[in-house]
């Protein structure tokens, strides 16, 4: 599998962004999505729900850093299980151009796409970085394997592509 297509409704599409970007960002923000494979259609994804993550339930958050408290990422995890659906995380970064995964990202990817890998029996864990240049974002499968380009976000009939500089430079 080349690349991955996430498929989101107009009005989750709408309120995320908001939420991720919104007029005054000062801050990275967070959200996450839940989602499950279109039948008969090899790598896409639907999105079936989804979560902002509000300011008092991060353990820190600045302009260049996130981090989710224990008791959110637990919620999370559940949700997901609980809908049988894969996590899809959503953070903002505040740099302008085209987005990419910082080195921090990467770093926190080591730890978190196993745990969820397991805790989610297979599915696959995906995550997405935004910013007001686009968005770029990245799919486990599985822990030992490398990710997958998650390369388009479709929004009705519209397609977004991805920066794909993350990808290019592991």
């Amino acid at each position: 599998m080349n690349s991955i297509t996430l498929e989101l409704s107009r009005s989750v599409y709408r309120a995320m962004w908001k939420h991720l970007l919104p007029r005054r960002l000062r801050n990275e923000e967070a959200a996450f999505c839940f989602a499950r494979p279109v039948e008969g259609q090899e790598g896409m994804y639907e999105v079936i729900d989804w979560r902002r993550i509000l300011p008092s339930e991060f353990e820190y958050q600045s302009g260049y850093h996130l981090e989710l408290g224990d008791q959110v990422r637990a919620e999370i995890i559940k949700q997901a299980h609980d809908l049988n659906a894969s996590i899809i995380e959503f953070h903002s970064h505040l740099f302008e151009g085209p987005p990419e995964f910082s080195g921090s990202d990467i770093q926190g990817f080591g730890e978190t796409v196993p745990h969820c890998l397991w805790r989610l029996k297979g599915r696959p864990y995906l995550a997405v970085v935004v910013s007001k240049g686009g968005f770029d974002g990245l799919a486990w499968f599985t822990k030992a394997g490398p990710p997958v380009q998650l390369g388009h976000i479709r929004v009705g009939g519209t397609r977004l592509d991805a920066s794909g500089k993350t990808l290019r430079k592991l």
